[in-house]
């Protein structure tokens, strides 16, 4: 019940995979994955459009970073979390960056970010592009507190293996877990090649944070870069050994025609793989002859900033890649807070503001602020009661989503109650399974649905990728589950 639909998705891969054994003159399995990697096609797309993914591992703290603001339940989260001068975690009201310019709630719920996090405050509160999305993550359907302990899981289906790390970020990142294959990040760039949008189909899904399953697709695969460029091959480029021969030796092999299908594929992919590292080169090109100059504002010197740094970069070149359409993966680490939540989460809050707020800077100055979306996710939320100075693994959680074509300066979704009530018969018992951790109130699949629409997935193929979505789009138990959420244009 909780994979993709069989026949859907099947029938879309395998003509798919058809189409690219032909191609490939081989009948190898797996091939029919390679195949695709080389294959140009004429563009469709007259503009451009990129989705950048920015994973928080770990499980980052919902209640530390859109912080509730409102008195009554600002009062309700400093009590439960205890007062950062009594050794609680709760951050100090006066120290938080208020999101009050947009739209007045009619439920009079605010709320604020945290402290450090100044980039994001003032781009939802001035610029109108950031917009903050409640309480979502991995649903089947909706879900109440009273069906998710009935333990019907027929009848009531949940994410299976929830809070665990592994499982939940390969939930979040392709709504299976852990041993998933296929991402809805790379189905989104299925769709790109089967529009026929980008000319070179291996520049499609680009990770700079290493292997992510987010990214893979029945044809479009995940192609990773470092971010200092393209990972090199290197005796394609002489190294080893020190050879100066080495090279023309490589050039003279991958050119020989073999005996072997699974030799001759072998061959085809390592020049692939050349060609591919020789275009990525050229397609971030030399930045002190950038023009405009690159970078207009200072990336910070973490590991996000480099990351996005090099994603900028490669949008920049996107002409030399032949891409129209793009998803991109980038990742931050550090946040299994059990420990530490409340100094060691500004930290890497801050990173996270800085780091985002600098690409979409860099993204207006290059054109395309109106064309790149950038979102946030995570293995989950944490838990609103303390273990100490720490957090236990959660479910719901709050992200961002920024970019010119977010309808930003807003909050969407449904404000959680700051709760931990075990009593059934008392307000705010509902909204949790046991010491704060939120049941979602929207799904990752409505999440992706909203962007994968404003990337130009067309509405048919919405369930072939995400394959929970047919079961939102409804009013239920007093929520709604719009299929599509509204943050984008």
């Amino acid at each position: 019940m909780y994979l993709i639909d069989p026949a859907a998705h099947t029938r879309r891969a395998f003509l798919r995979r058809s189409g690219q054994l032909a191609m490939a003159g081989t009948a190898l399995p797996f091939a029919l994955n390679l195949a695709a990697m080389g294959e140009a096609a004429a563009q469709g797309a007259t503009d451009y459009k990129a989705l950048v993914c920015v994973f928080l591992y770990g499980g980052c703290d919902y209640a530390n970073t859109v912080v509730t603001y409102d008195d009554p339940s600002y009062t309700a989260y400093s009590t439960i979390r205890g007062g950062s001068g009594t050794g609680g975690i709760a951050l100090p009201k006066a120290a938080l960056l208020p999101l009050l310019n947009g739209p007045v709630r009619s439920d009079g719920r605010q709320y604020a970010l945290a402290p450090g996090m100044q980039g994001l405050a003032d781009l939802y509160n001035n610029e109108g592009s950031l917009a903050v999305q409640l309480n979502v993550g991995p649903l089947v359907v909706p879900l109440t507190r009273a069906q998710f302990n009935n333990g019907n899981r027929k009848l009531y289906p949940v994410p299976p293996k929830l809070f665990s790390h592994n499982d939940q970020q390969s939930t979040w990142q392709s709504s299976s877990p852990e041993g998933s294959t296929v991402g809805w990040g790379g189905n989104i760039g299925d769709i790109v090649l089967d529009q026929k949008q980008n000319t070179n189909s291996l520049f499609t899904c680009i990770s700079v944070s290493g292997n992510a399953v987010f990214l893979s697709g029945d044809s479009a695969l995940q192609y990773q870069v470092s971010t200092n460029g393209a990972v090199k091959i290197g005796s394609a480029n002489g190294n080893v050994y020190g050879s100066s021969t080495v090279k023309s030796a490589m050039a003279t092999l991958i050119q020989q025609a073999r005996t072997h299908n699974l030799e001759n594929e072998y061959n085809r992919v390592t020049a692939r793989a050349i060609d591919a590292e020789v275009k990525v080169t050229s397609a971030i090109g030399d930045d002190s002859a950038a023009s405009p100059a690159f970078p207009a504002n200072t990336f910070p010197n973490t590991n996000l900033g480099r990351q996005l740094a090099m994603v900028a970069r490669l949008i920049r070149g996107r002409s030399t890649l032949g891409a129209k359409r793009q998803v991109f993966f980038v990742s931050m680490g550090g946040f299994d807070l059990h420990d530490n939540l409340l100094s060691n989460q500004l930290q890497l809050l801050t990173q996270l503001s800085d780091a985002m707020t600098a690409f979409h800077k860099q993204m207006g100055v290059q054109g395309q602020a109106n064309n790149v979306t950038t979102f946030t996710a995570s293995d989950f939320g944490r838990t609103l009661a303390s273990n100490g100075d720490g957090a236990d693994h959660g479910w719901g959680n709050h992200h961002f989503v920024l970019g010119g074509a977010v309808k930003g300066k807003n909050l969407y979704g449904t404000p959680p109650v700051v709760s931990i009530e075990n009593d059934s018969k008392k307000v705010g018992y509902e909204g949790h399974v046991g010491q704060g951790r939120l049941i979602p109130t929207t799904s990752v699949d409505q999440y992706a649905a909203t962007l994968a629409t404003w990337f130009g997935v067309p509405a048919v193929d919405l369930p072939s990728i995400l394959p929970n979505l047919k079961n939102f789009g409804t009013p239920t138990n007093g929520i709604d589950y719009p299929k599509n959420v509204g943050f984008m244009a």
